[in-house]
Protein backbone atom coordinates (compact mmCIF):
# COMPACT_ATOMS: atom_id res chain seq x y z
CA UNK A 1 0.00 0.00 0.00
CA UNK A 2 1.35 3.43 -0.99
CA UNK A 3 2.53 5.86 1.68
CA UNK A 4 -0.49 8.74 2.58
CA UNK A 5 -0.06 12.27 4.12
CA UNK A 6 -2.89 13.17 6.39
CA UNK A 7 -4.36 16.30 7.69
CA UNK A 8 -6.18 14.83 10.24
CA UNK A 9 -6.80 11.60 12.31
CA UNK A 10 -10.11 10.36 13.23
CA UNK A 11 -10.95 7.61 15.81
CA UNK A 12 -13.88 5.15 16.91
CA UNK A 13 -14.48 5.01 20.22
CA UNK A 14 -16.22 1.75 20.72
CA UNK A 15 -14.34 -0.98 20.73
CA UNK A 16 -11.14 0.75 19.50
CA UNK A 17 -9.69 3.67 22.17
CA UNK A 18 -12.61 2.06 24.51
CA UNK A 19 -12.36 -2.22 24.51
CA UNK A 20 -15.51 -2.11 26.84
CA UNK A 21 -17.93 -5.10 25.50
CA UNK A 22 -20.94 -2.64 24.09
CA UNK A 23 -24.20 -5.14 25.07
CA UNK A 24 -22.93 -4.78 28.69
CA UNK A 25 -22.40 -1.24 28.29
CA UNK A 26 -25.87 -0.88 26.74
CA UNK A 27 -27.28 -2.70 29.47
CA UNK A 28 -25.93 -0.68 32.62
CA UNK A 29 -26.48 2.37 30.83
CA UNK A 30 -30.03 1.79 30.75
CA UNK A 31 -30.55 0.56 33.99
CA UNK A 32 -28.70 3.41 35.34
CA UNK A 33 -30.60 5.84 33.46
CA UNK A 34 -34.35 4.41 33.99
CA UNK A 35 -33.29 3.65 37.61
CA UNK A 36 -32.63 7.18 38.16
CA UNK A 37 -35.55 8.76 36.96
CA UNK A 38 -37.69 6.24 38.86
CA UNK A 39 -36.29 7.97 42.19
CA UNK A 40 -37.12 10.90 40.88
CA UNK A 41 -40.72 9.65 41.05
CA UNK A 42 -41.06 10.09 37.34
CA UNK A 43 -42.91 7.46 35.18
CA UNK A 44 -40.07 5.32 34.20
CA UNK A 45 -41.78 2.94 31.29
CA UNK A 46 -42.81 6.60 29.86
CA UNK A 47 -39.36 7.56 30.15
CA UNK A 48 -38.49 4.21 28.84
CA UNK A 49 -40.12 4.56 25.62
CA UNK A 50 -39.38 8.15 25.13
CA UNK A 51 -35.89 7.18 25.53
CA UNK A 52 -36.32 4.07 22.95
CA UNK A 53 -38.04 6.58 20.58
CA UNK A 54 -35.44 9.11 20.74
CA UNK A 55 -32.88 6.93 19.83
CA UNK A 56 -34.78 5.43 16.63
CA UNK A 57 -35.29 9.25 15.76
CA UNK A 58 -31.55 9.56 15.71
CA UNK A 59 -30.34 6.74 13.76
CA UNK A 60 -33.10 7.46 10.62
CA UNK A 61 -33.74 11.27 10.53
CA UNK A 62 -32.22 13.10 7.63
CA UNK A 63 -33.61 16.41 7.76
CA UNK A 64 -30.79 18.45 8.72
CA UNK A 65 -31.97 19.02 12.31
CA UNK A 66 -29.02 17.73 15.15
CA UNK A 67 -29.66 14.61 16.89
CA UNK A 68 -30.36 16.80 19.69
CA UNK A 69 -33.43 18.16 18.33
CA UNK A 70 -34.83 14.80 16.36
CA UNK A 71 -34.20 12.97 19.88
CA UNK A 72 -36.60 15.40 21.96
CA UNK A 73 -39.30 15.61 20.03
CA UNK A 74 -39.52 12.12 19.78
CA UNK A 75 -39.23 11.59 23.58
CA UNK A 76 -42.16 13.84 23.96
CA UNK A 77 -44.60 11.71 21.84
CA UNK A 78 -44.03 9.15 24.65
CA UNK A 79 -42.98 11.18 27.97
CA UNK A 80 -45.40 13.96 29.64
CA UNK A 81 -43.06 16.78 29.03
CA UNK A 82 -44.23 18.67 31.70
CA UNK A 83 -43.36 15.93 34.26
CA UNK A 84 -40.09 17.71 34.72
CA UNK A 85 -37.38 19.39 33.65
CA UNK A 86 -35.64 16.86 31.48
CA UNK A 87 -32.96 18.19 30.23
CA UNK A 88 -31.84 19.86 33.28
CA UNK A 89 -32.90 16.63 34.88
CA UNK A 90 -30.74 14.42 32.39
CA UNK A 91 -28.25 16.95 32.33
CA UNK A 92 -27.49 16.05 36.66
CA UNK A 93 -27.69 11.69 35.75
CA UNK A 94 -24.60 12.12 33.20
CA UNK A 95 -22.72 14.68 35.09
CA UNK A 96 -23.13 12.79 38.73
CA UNK A 97 -24.36 9.46 37.97
CA UNK A 98 -23.23 8.05 34.36
CA UNK A 99 -19.43 7.94 35.16
CA UNK A 100 -20.00 4.84 37.61
CA UNK A 101 -21.13 2.45 35.29
CA UNK A 102 -17.79 2.54 33.77
CA UNK A 103 -16.33 2.12 37.26
CA UNK A 104 -13.33 -0.72 37.76
CA UNK A 105 -13.03 -0.74 34.22
CA UNK A 106 -9.51 -1.57 32.48
CA UNK A 107 -8.41 0.52 30.00
CA UNK A 108 -6.11 -0.42 26.93
CA UNK A 109 -2.95 2.30 27.60
CA UNK A 110 -2.04 1.89 23.89
CA UNK A 111 -4.79 4.34 22.83
CA UNK A 112 -3.60 7.26 25.14
CA UNK A 113 -0.54 6.44 24.16
CA UNK A 114 -1.59 7.18 20.42
CA UNK A 115 -3.82 10.05 20.64
CA UNK A 116 -0.81 11.62 22.62
CA UNK A 117 1.59 11.25 20.27
CA UNK A 118 -0.71 12.04 17.52
CA UNK A 119 -1.20 15.33 19.28
CA UNK A 120 2.01 16.21 19.90
CA UNK A 121 3.00 15.44 16.47
CA UNK A 122 0.51 18.61 15.74
CA UNK A 123 -2.43 16.72 13.97
CA UNK A 124 -5.59 17.56 14.22
CA UNK A 125 -7.73 14.56 16.30
CA UNK A 126 -11.53 13.76 15.77
CA UNK A 127 -13.26 11.71 17.57
CA UNK A 128 -16.14 10.10 15.32
CA UNK A 129 -17.82 8.04 17.80
CA UNK A 130 -21.76 7.63 17.28
CA UNK A 131 -23.85 10.75 18.28
CA UNK A 132 -26.19 9.57 20.03
CA UNK A 133 -24.94 10.74 23.40
CA UNK A 134 -24.59 14.26 25.15
CA UNK A 135 -20.93 15.75 25.23
CA UNK A 136 -20.49 14.93 28.81
CA UNK A 137 -21.66 11.15 28.37
CA UNK A 138 -18.95 11.03 25.97
CA UNK A 139 -16.16 12.65 28.03
CA UNK A 140 -17.22 10.35 30.33
CA UNK A 141 -16.00 7.63 28.19
CA UNK A 142 -12.89 9.21 27.08
CA UNK A 143 -12.13 8.19 30.53
CA UNK A 144 -12.92 5.52 30.85
CA UNK A 145 -10.60 4.76 28.12
CA UNK A 146 -7.59 6.78 29.72
CA UNK A 147 -7.87 9.23 27.09
CA UNK A 148 -7.87 13.17 27.35
CA UNK A 149 -10.84 14.34 25.69
CA UNK A 150 -8.97 18.38 25.47
CA UNK A 151 -6.81 16.40 22.99
CA UNK A 152 -9.52 16.56 20.48
CA UNK A 153 -10.33 19.37 18.02
CA UNK A 154 -14.13 17.82 17.25
CA UNK A 155 -15.67 15.47 19.45
CA UNK A 156 -19.17 14.07 17.78
CA UNK A 157 -22.42 14.17 19.81
CA UNK A 158 -26.04 14.21 19.87
CA UNK A 159 -25.77 18.38 20.43
CA UNK A 160 -23.42 18.94 17.08
CA UNK A 161 -24.70 15.89 14.48
CA UNK A 162 -27.63 15.79 11.65
CA UNK A 163 -26.53 12.24 11.14
CA UNK A 164 -25.43 8.66 13.09
CA UNK A 165 -23.20 6.11 11.33
CA UNK A 166 -25.32 3.78 11.48
CA UNK A 167 -26.69 1.78 8.91
CA UNK A 168 -23.58 3.18 8.17
CA UNK A 169 -24.53 6.74 6.56
CA UNK A 170 -21.69 8.10 4.70
CA UNK A 171 -23.18 11.84 5.71
CA UNK A 172 -21.98 11.32 8.79
CA UNK A 173 -18.15 11.16 7.78
CA UNK A 174 -19.01 13.70 5.25
CA UNK A 175 -20.70 16.49 7.90
CA UNK A 176 -17.30 15.53 10.20
CA UNK A 177 -15.10 16.08 7.09
CA UNK A 178 -16.74 19.50 6.39
CA UNK A 179 -16.21 20.59 9.67
CA UNK A 180 -12.69 20.50 9.84
CA UNK A 181 -12.29 21.92 6.54
CA UNK A 182 -11.26 18.73 4.49
CA UNK A 183 -11.31 16.45 1.94
CA UNK A 184 -11.78 12.85 2.43
CA UNK A 185 -8.66 12.07 0.99
CA UNK A 186 -6.98 13.84 3.89
CA UNK A 187 -7.97 11.72 6.63
CA UNK A 188 -7.19 8.54 8.09
CA UNK A 189 -10.06 6.86 9.70
CA UNK A 190 -8.90 4.15 12.92
CA UNK A 191 -11.43 1.90 14.29
CA UNK A 192 -12.46 -1.63 14.46
CA UNK A 193 -15.61 -2.48 12.67
CA UNK A 194 -15.00 -3.09 8.46
CA UNK A 195 -18.95 -2.00 8.04
CA UNK A 196 -19.05 1.35 10.05
CA UNK A 197 -15.28 2.49 10.44
CA UNK A 198 -14.32 2.06 6.82
CA UNK A 199 -17.14 3.39 5.20
CA UNK A 200 -16.05 7.12 5.24
CA UNK A 201 -13.59 5.22 2.59
CA UNK A 202 -16.29 6.53 0.53
CA UNK A 203 -14.98 9.40 0.62
CA UNK A 204 -11.83 8.64 -0.32
CA UNK A 205 -10.25 8.57 3.13
CA UNK A 206 -7.63 6.06 3.98
CA UNK A 207 -8.19 3.53 7.14
CA UNK A 208 -6.16 1.44 9.73
CA UNK A 209 -8.48 -1.38 11.24
CA UNK A 210 -7.73 -2.24 14.39
CA UNK A 211 -7.89 -5.66 15.42
CA UNK A 212 -8.78 -5.85 19.49
CA UNK A 213 -11.32 -6.76 19.24
CA UNK A 214 -12.54 -6.84 15.44
CA UNK A 215 -16.18 -6.37 14.68
CA UNK A 216 -16.68 -7.94 10.92
CA UNK A 217 -20.70 -7.70 9.94
CA UNK A 218 -19.98 -9.05 6.90
CA UNK A 219 -17.80 -12.33 8.22
CA UNK A 220 -15.62 -12.32 5.01
CA UNK A 221 -13.66 -9.12 4.72
CA UNK A 222 -10.11 -8.67 3.73
CA UNK A 223 -7.86 -8.00 6.02
CA UNK A 224 -5.36 -7.55 3.07
CA UNK A 225 -7.41 -4.71 1.94
CA UNK A 226 -6.33 -2.42 4.42
CA UNK A 227 -3.89 -1.18 6.98
CA UNK A 228 -4.45 -3.36 10.18
CA UNK A 229 -3.12 -4.58 13.82
CA UNK A 230 -3.48 -4.42 17.20
CA UNK A 231 -4.08 -1.11 19.09
CA UNK A 232 -0.63 -1.51 20.31
CA UNK A 233 0.90 -2.30 16.57
CA UNK A 234 -0.96 0.98 15.27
Amino acid sequence: MAPRTYRAIFFDLDGTLLPMELDEFLGAYFEAIAGFVARQGLDAKAFSAGLKAGIGAMASHDDGRTNHEAYWEAFFQHADADAAAWEELLTEFYEHEFGAIGEGFQPNPAAARAVEALAAKGYPLVLATMPMFPRRAVEWRLAWAGVDASKFARVTSFENSTSTSVKPKLAYYAENVAACGLSGDDVLMVGNNTVEDLAIRGLGADAFLVTDPLLDPTEGFDLGSVKHGTMEEF
